[in-house]
């Protein structure tokens, strides 16, 4: 069942799309963190240049 389901995301245009793993340094603490978000491949080099 899993695979029919891998299968049929992999159809609908999820080429398109990225996950995208940035690290962020905290105002409050100085430690980083990651943020993840899932991004159209257009604004992947926005999203990074901020």
């Amino acid at each position: 069942m899993a695979k029919k389901t891998v299968a049929t995301l992999g159809r609908g245009g999820a080429k398109d799309i990225t996950k995208v793993i940035k690290a962020v340094k905290s105002k409050e603490t100085g430690s980083y963190f990651f943020e993840e978000k899932i991004l159209p491949v257009d604004a992947v080099k926005d999203y990074l240049a901020k």
